[in-house]
């Protein structure tokens, strides 16, 4: 991992002002990110990002370049469906990390994915109040 860096984000998720983390592989001027949001907004996997250099920290400062990826974050109802709607959303073609909250994902939808199936899923497990969801970046090739 010596090619990456730490490049951190201000968000508001909490309404307060909290710092989310993600690595970043230099290139161009600019840093990939290299995994998913959990809490920032308008930004996915393979997005090239420009930083700003603070104390020895990168802060993100904006978007260079739209890696093709979207994110969308998912908060479930009950913990017990999490493992199950992963890999089901897994078969779909999306990858997803677990956050530090039991109930939290955030699903990356890569740029070859039809958005419109994922999102019909989506729909209809919200219709059944079996989570919330929240589209945090979806990139214009989903749109």
């Amino acid at each position: 991992m010596s090619n990456y860096k730490k490049i951190l984000f201000i968000h508001t998720a909490f309404n307060t002002d909290s710092i989310e983390s993600a690595w970043g592989v230099e290139i161009d001027g600019g840093y990939r990110l290299e995994n998913i949001l959990f809490y920032t907004k308008n930004y996915s996997w393979n997005d090239i990002v420009s930083v700003k250099e603070k104390d020895g920290d990168l802060y993100v400062t904006g978007l260079l370049e739209e890696g093709g990826h979207s994110t969308i974050n998912i908060l479930f109802k009950d913990d017990n469906e999490v493992k199950q709607i992963r890999r089901e959303l897994k078969e779909m073609g999306c990858d997803s990390e677990l956050s530090n909250l039991s109930n939290l994902i955030a699903l990356d939808i890569p740029p070859n994915t039809d958005y419109s199936i994922i999102k019909k899923y989506l729909d209809r497990g919200e219709l059944a109040e079996k989570w919330e969801y929240q589209e945090a970046c979806i990139s214009s090739n989903h749109q």
